[in-house]
This record gives C-alpha cells, structure tokens and sequence, in this order.
C-alpha cells in the first residue's frame, strides 16, 4: 500500500482569499460541484443546492452550538498581567481544560480575574499549554466569553460574529468551532430542500481546538487524531437507514457529519477517527463541505472523499477563480 505523506496535501492559498468576514447574506455563497463519476466540476452559487437534490435522499446536518470559549481576564498575582484562556474540555463542576496564552506566566495555584474581579479562576494543575482551572462560578463564558473565531481569522470578535459564526439550526452547546459547511443554510432554504421530498436529520459533534491542530508526522499513518464528542440520535439513525432502503442517497454537510456517520456505533460516545486516503466510505454518498486548509487532516478527508486528483483540480480552479476560502468561505458539493 502506497505511504500517504503530509507533503501530498500541501497547496499554495493567496492570503487575500482566506474570507475575514462573511457575506451579507449566507445564501449568497459560491458553490463549487464535483461530480466524481464524472470527473466534472461546475461553478454557481449556493441556492443551486437545490437542483442537485432528489426526493428522497437525507441531509445530515451538525447541531452543534458554538460556546463564548475565548475569556480575556488578568492574572491577579503578576500586577495584573492579561491571560487568555481557552475552553478545551469541561470536566465537571466548574472544572475545565484550557489553553492558556501566554501559557509559561500561567502556573499551578495561580488566580485569574475576569471583569474586574467579579468572577476567577485558580489553576489546579499546570501541563505547559494545557491548563486545569476552576472557575468561581457556573458558566462564566456566558457572560463574559467571546467568540472564538478561527487562528486564520485575523480580527476580534464583533458584534454579527455572535450570530453569523453559528449555523440557523445551532441547538446543543458544547463547540468551541462551528460546522462551517452548515454557515450556508438558511431556514428558508431549509424549507425548500424538504418541500422537495429531502429528509432532513439532525446529529452533534462537538467541535473542538483540536480540529486547528497541525498534522506533524510527514507519514500519516502514525498521526494521532483529536478525540470529539457525538450523539446520534436514534430517530436520525432510522430517517438514514431507510433512505438506504428506499434508494435514496445520504448527504453530509461537513467533514463533522462523515466523522460521527463514519465512526458511530452507538447512540453517543467518542470519536477519533482519522479519514485520509485510501478510504472506503460506508455511510455518506455526498459531502457538503467548505474549503479546507493545507496539509489538515479536514483536506485530508475530503481528498479521500473526492478522489486528491480531482479534489485538487477543484482547488486549483477555485483559486483562479478567486474563491473564498476556509470558515466565512465559499461551498463545495462533492455528489
């Protein structure tokens, strides 16, 4: 079996294409359509999602919510020092795992102060980036979390980030990074999409940081892939399967969606499943996707989806054709 190296998904993205805001209205997207059966690939906008569905087939979309998971406070034993912190995983009872910047200042039994002191949080445990603290109070990022835009987004936060950086169909908090693919959607399309006989299912992963995390070993066979939490609901495992039955195709939107149907055994649980070629997919028959970054494990899934030759392809004309790229970015439909 041929080894598959970091290097064979490296690509060239002009900065200027990497989207810092979104457009003014979702459905206003770009839609780029690989047919691999084909081997073609169109260029229209978003709304014609439409023309490629069919009565009978199943959109699976991610519920997830995005949470506040970026708090700015000072650390209260440094004369005031800014720290950041930002949500990884919650441990129970105010308890969390956080990445901390700057990290090396942060030390067990330190306090951190947020809003003039209102609320805090001590350091339990000190593991370099990663951090364990305790915070004074439930659910401090409600009040004073902000969102947590992705590394590539060179902004803050502002105020339409609140709403825009979250899917219309965001129902279960947990993410600290939203299912992208799904930005597009409004509730009217929705609405379209099931007045034309689509069935539309609902499952959760809980996006986390680990999804940014750079892929470091150059054969990807010995990359280790970040753990994310799901729930698939039984009903949506029914609505599939008898989709399946009845002919009708399963159209994931987003890499998240394939994870979950890709991995899932159960109802709930854990998923660390590393998708990259060559793979033989068992469960999803269209991708929705956005576009991805270079040499990340999400490109990685998508090149195993689409075929990386053809996938490729579509990148090169997206870029000549001045796409925008990544979360605020345009769609691709892989059918």
């Amino acid at each position: 079996m041929q080894i598959m190296r970091l290097s064979d998904f490296d690509y060239h993205l002009p900065k200027e294409l990497i989207a810092q805001y979104p457009l003014v209205r979702r459905q206003d997207s770009r839609l780029l359509v690989l047919e691999r059966a084909k081997k073609r690939i169109r260029h229209g906008h978003f709304q014609d999602i439409l023309d490629y569905l069919l009565p009978g087939d199943c959109l699976v979309l991610n519920n997830t919510r995005v949470i506040c998971a970026r708090l700015i406070g000072r650390r209260q034993s440094t004369a005031g020092g800014r720290q950041e912190v930002f949500f990884q995983e919650d441990l129970s009872d105010n308890t969390y795992r956080v990445l901390a910047r700057p990290a090396k200042k942060l030390t067990t039994g330190m306090k951190i102060v947020f809003n003039n002191g209102s609320s805090s949080a001590t350091v339990l445990s000190d593991q370099g980036m990663s951090k364990i603290v305790k915070f004074s109070g439930r659910d401090i990022w409600r009040e004073f979390g902000r969102v947590p835009l992705p590394p590539y987004i060179k902004r803050e936060p502002v105020e339409s980030d609140a709403e825009r950086y979250q899917t219309v169909y965001a129902e279960v908090e947990g993410a600290t990074a939203a299912p992208t693919a799904g930005l597009h959607f409004t509730k009217e399309v929705l609405e379209d999409i099931r007045a034309k006989g689509v069935n539309v299912v609902y499952l959760t992963l809980h996006i986390n940081y680990g999804t940014f995390a750079p892929v470091k070993s150059e054969d990807l066979s010995r990359h280790k892939m970040h753990k994310e939490y799901f729930i698939l609901p039984e009903e949506t495992k029914k609505t599939i399967n008898a989709t399946r039955r009845q002919g009708g195709r399963v159209l994931a939107v987003g890499t998240t969606s394939v994870r979950v149907l890709e991995s899932a055994s159960g109802r709930e649980g854990w998923t660390d499943l590393f998708i990259y070629p060559p793979y033989d997919f068992k469960a999803v028959d269209c991708l929705l996707t956005n576009f991805h970054f270079p040499k990340s494990t999400l490109l990685m899934l998508v090149s195993a989806f689409a075929g990386k030759e053809l996938l490729f392809e579509a990148y090169r004309q997206a870029i000549e054709r001045k796409y925008r790229f990544f979360s605020y970015g345009d769609a691709m439909l892989i059918i």
